[in-house]
């Protein structure tokens, strides 16, 4: 008989792995910790003691009622957190996360299951519920696995989770310490690093079988500034797929400073003005326009539903010639990078935009093989405990070739968008909202004076026609976490200098 599982201990996994879940702790508690580095086998994934044949038997049992594709996908991750608030280390945090998922698809249908106990009982019994979704006497038989090799996106040397908290604290000090003592109006200094560690393994009924080792990085400085009744916010940030080597008391000063710049310049900011106007997007720190107002409209789901204003465009004219989106999960360290999807898929560079024609929409397994295109390689899921969706990786416009000092000296009176922040997209029409936390007035060509207030509104089909001038200084930068359907997933966008002819702006000075 074979052995499809190599049992796990509780009494082991603890051991190894801090299994019970996240320690959170206040500066006295954090003192007291060991910040001796994590035990060398920290990093041995216990999900891994699923064998080939194993998952071969999982895949084997999810077809069982006649699906016509299966999947296994094996998750352990690790995530940590430092954090410093009002002077002192506000909490230090680590939780670890095991499972297992198990998807069968049946035409539109999908059967999702998943489990976080690895007993081969528990395993079976998830394939077995995945599996229902199908009611056919015929039963595929699936391919037999054959491991795959991948390139690395990631730059990383050294794994964050291997640094002490203690370590990590000293960047936090020195990002606060030059904070506060930047300008005596700074007052509230916030930084934080955190990493997140994972570990997946994608087998599925097509003998894909591939494993990827993760790590997701990040240190962030927000500074307050007040004075009198005026208040402002700056902030700051570097992350991507980075080791900690990428890390710093150098980069933590100037992560502070650009953060205090950005208060300090704001503070004095005047209402913005309500109404149309020219707008210029600055390099890099705008690409969340295009990820928001237009890229979740190319999401194949809302395609092929027909729910996106996208649906019919594949093939035609839907923005200025001098126009082109690219997403690219290919770019080495961006947040959004990954070598493959969470489908098995490997990342590649995929042109949805090109010189204003819809060319390409973003695919995962279900809605490629229904509308019979290519994979993209945009197959995402948060866990163990989702299935994959259609999700963007690394999204920005691409470069043109106006000279960026041009594009403001083309503007008569307009608004200078700086950084771009959170919004809200109707993907049905497009319709967009967007708040600027950093803006200026453009007037006879120059910047001026800082606006507070403004709120980008619009349609995205109508913006994308507006665009009228593109730079070359193309720049991916920064990225976030992007929610869609109860899933977060961490991306990229990146965007050249560019002029938008016209735009809604809400502000309260009308």
């Amino acid at each position: 008989m074979k052995t499809y599982f190599k049992p796990v201990t509780r009494r082991k996994f603890l051991k190894t792995g801090a299994a019970g879940g996240v320690i959170i702790a206040t500066l006295p508690i954090w003192k007291l910790c060991s910040c001796s580095a994590p035990p060398s086998d920290f990093y041995i994934n216990p999900a891994s003691n699923l064998s080939k044949e194993t998952l071969e038997k999982l895949i084997e049992i999810a077809l069982q009622k006649g699906g016509e594709f299966a999947e296994v996908y094996v998750e352990y991750k690790v995530n940590n957190r430092v954090s410093l608030e009002e002077n002192k280390i506000y909490g230090a945090g680590r939780g670890v996360e095991m499972g297992v998922g198990i998807r069968v698809l049946h035409g539109e249908k999908t059967g999702y299951a998943y489990c976080d106990d690895l007993s081969f009982d528990k395993l079976k019994q998830t394939a077995e519920v995945a599996s229902f979704i199908a009611a056919e006497k015929e039963v595929r038989q699936p391919v037999g696995l054959k491991s795959s090799k991948i390139p690395s996106y990631y730059l990383v040397k050294v794994a964050p989770d291997s640094i002490v908290p203690k370590k990590k604290a000293q960047l936090l000090w020195e990002a606060n310490s030059v904070g506060r003592d930047y300008d005596k109006k700074i007052n509230q200094v916030n930084v934080g690093f955190s990493d997140v560690n994972k570990k997946i393994i994608i087998a599925n009924s097509e003998g894909t079988w591939v494993e990827d080792v993760q790590t997701i990085s990040r240190l962030f400085v927000s500074i307050s500034a007040i004075e009198g009744d005026k208040r402002s916010r700056g902030y700051a940030y570097k992350g991507g797929t980075l080791g900690y080597e990428h890390y710093d008391l150098k980069l933590a000063e100037e992560l502070a400073k650009d953060a205090c710049r950005m208060a300090m310049a704001m503070l004095p900011a005047e209402d913005a003005p309500a109404g149309e106007y020219p707008i210029v997007m600055a390099k890099g720190h705008c690409g969340t326009f295009f990820h928001e107002a237009i890229g979740h409209s190319l999401e194949s789901d809302g395609i092929r539903k027909k729910t996106s204003c996208f649906w019919d465009k594949k093939g035609k004219m839907i923005a200025s010639k001098i126009t082109s989106l690219a997403d690219d999960g290919t770019i080495p360290g961006a947040r959004g990078a990954i070598n493959v999807d969470d489908e098995g898929t490997p990342a590649q560079k995929n042109i949805l935009i090109d010189k204003g024609i819809c060319t390409n929409f973003f695919y995962d397994k279900l809605n490629a093989g229904l509308m019979k295109a290519k994979l993209t390689g945009n197959g995402r899921r948060e866990s163990y405990q989702h299935y994959p969706i259609p999700r963007m990786t690394n999204t920005y416009l691409m470069a043109g070739e106006d000279d960026p000092e041009s594009i403001v000296k083309s503007v008569k009176k307009g608004i200078y968008v700086a950084r771009i922040g959170g919004g809200n997209v109707t993907w049905v029409t497009g319709r967009f909202v967007f708040s600027v936390p950093e803006g200026y007035l453009i007037e006879d060509g120059k910047i001026t004076k800082p606006l507070k207030g403004i709120q980008l509104m619009g349609k995205g089909p109508e913006a994308l026609k507006n665009i009228v001038m593109v730079g070359p200084d193309l720049e991916i930068w920064g990225g976030g976490t992007c929610g869609k359907n109860g899933q977060a997933k961490p991306v990229s966008s990146g965007n050249p200098t560019l002029k938008v002819s016209k735009i809604t702006i809400g502000g309260a000075k009308v």
